[in-house]
């Protein structure tokens, strides 16, 4: 797939009186690729990226090896970049590194959090739940983003800098695994199951947050479709 014009071409634009430098368009190539509005695979020439930044190609190519650096861009010689297919393996890894990391979020949020910091949790899950009665694509793109909003949120109260950059990029790196393979409308996050988290929080039951956490991210890769397709003749897999 190519970077062609498109009805998202208005999304990716920037006025021409904001800042035009590479970090710029790395975030905002980031944020369509992270809200799926960039599919994996999509070709990201470094000519068409700077047409519709209106920069030149160096400042385009330095925001591409920026998202390189976080595995949300595959840079190839001589073919360019495009954004990341994870492999499954990659999608397996990526989940398993959830595994480990996010109870750790939990219990590190939950030592730092306050009645200030419960009440402005309960105000995004409640943002999320009203995204998930809408219809649409633009809705179903703010609701993946909320969701993964609520897991950096956690990493924010940690107060930990290097492990909300950590929780960053598993967390882009989850949105193209479940673009990839996800198989419904779940498989973004079940906002019931954060509800369950921050209860377990507020009533200072750290154990359970951090279980509910693991089963949590269980049941968001439980929705993922990564089985290895071992078949590799056509007759056989057209069923002729």
């Amino acid at each position: 797939m190519s970077l062609t014009t498109t009805p998202h071409q208005a999304e990716l634009a920037t006025d021409p009186t904001t800042d035009t430098g590479s970090q710029h368009i790395r975030d905002t190539l980031r944020d369509a690729i992270v809200e799926r509005r960039l599919a994996p695979g999509t070709k990201l020439s470094e000519s068409d990226v700077g047409e519709l930044f209106n920069v030149s190609r160096t400042l385009v190519r330095a925001a591409l090896q920026a998202l390189s650096y976080e595995g949300l861009v595959n840079v190839e010689k001589n073919r360019g970049a495009f954004v990341a297919h994870p492999s499954i393996d990659e999608a397996r890894q990526i989940f398993a590194t959830r595994r480990l990391i996010e109870p750790g979020v939990v219990r590190a949020a939950a030592a730092q959090i306050g009645k200030a910091e419960l009440s402005e949790l309960r105000r995004m899950l409640a943002a999320e739940r009203q995204l998930t009665e809408q219809r649409g694509q633009s809705a179903r793109r703010a609701e993946i983003k909320a969701s993964g909003d609520f897991h950096l949120a956690l990493a924010d109260l940690s107060g930990n800098t290097i492990l909300r950059r950590f929780m960053d990029e598993l967390v882009a790196r989850s949105s193209l695994v479940i673009a990839l393979y996800g198989q419904s409308t779940v498989s973004s996050c079940g906002h019931s199951e954060h509800d369950e988290i921050v209860n377990a929080i507020e009533r200072g039951d750290i154990d359970a947050a951090a279980r509910l956490m693991i089963h949590h991210i269980d049941h968001i890769e439980a929705d993922l479709d990564l089985r290895v397709l071992k078949s590799t003749d056509l007759k056989a897999a057209l069923e002729l």
